[in-house]
């Protein structure tokens, strides 16, 4: 089936995730957070701190710092709100205090035509500040610091819940030996785009993204080309891209 039967998509607001990282005894280390169980967006799944952009992140009143390529890309006034919501949520929900010019830009979010609640959501990653977590007991009811191979372990045998994209962030951590190895390669990369389109494969329920051959028209899902997906039908999830991350 084509995506021209795509139904008519609901209105998009604008929100923010920070991957906030630490060296661990293993390797390094990301913060999750665990959604109240019963309601609420994303209701119990380990999700980043994170969560909308509100009217004054949209004002310049404040020292958020711009990411070095935020004039020459159309949606800098956007991720200059969304980078200033980046900051407050993680100060609403976990008590630390992040500095706006050390959140590295990369990925953009946007999720399928079909979603209840569509946001826009920019992508950052820094290293932790040092301090306390404090959590915002009526949105966060847990937190634990992970390797991110050990949380898709996790979320493989149904241990916790994750979303797809905590699910594909943390695959995309997974072998570095250092938090300065992961800001490095990710200011190497710059920002990635994720315009989810909800299909079906072969294996069952499956993400595409732009690059993959059923990108446009599920019906070609299980032909030869190129790959970019994520089936996320029963445990584990298998994420597929062909060619350079």
């Amino acid at each position: 089936m084509t995506r021209t039967a795509d139904t008519v998509p609901a209105p998009i607001g604008v929100a923010a995730t920070v991957v906030l990282l630490r060296d661990g005894a293993g390797g390094p280390e990301v913060l999750l957070l665990e959604r109240p169980r019963h309601r609420g967006s994303f209701a119990g799944a380990w999700v980043f701190p994170g969560g909308g952009v509100d009217p004054e992140d949209s004002v310049p009143t404040d020292a958020a710092a711009p990411s070095p390529d935020a004039a020459s890309h159309p949606d800098a006034a956007e991720e200059l709100a969304a980078r200033r919501a980046a900051v407050r949520e993680v100060r609403e929900e976990t008590g630390l205090e992040v500095s706006p010019g050390s959140l590295v830009c990369t990925a953009l979010w946007i999720p399928p035509a079909s979603a209840p609640k569509r946001l826009r959501t920019w992508f950052y990653l820094t290293a932790a500040p040092a301090g306390a977590i404090v959590l915002a007991e009526d949105e966060v009811i847990d937190y634990a610091w992970l390797r991110p191979e050990a949380a898709l372990e996790r979320h493989a045998s149904a241990a916790l819940m994750l979303v797809a994209p905590t699910w594909v962030t943390l695959h995309g951590l997974c072998g570095f030996g250092s938090v300065a190895g992961i800001i490095a390669s990710a200011a190497r990369r710059g920002r990635a785009r994720y315009e989810t389109r909800l299909g079906a494969s072969g294996s069952g329920p499956t993400l595409f993204w732009a690059g993959d051959v059923a990108y446009d028209d599920e019906a070609l899902a299980e032909h030869a080309g190129g790959r970019h997906r994520l089936e996320i039908g029963d445990p584990p999830w298998v994420y597929s891209r062909s060619g350079p991350d």
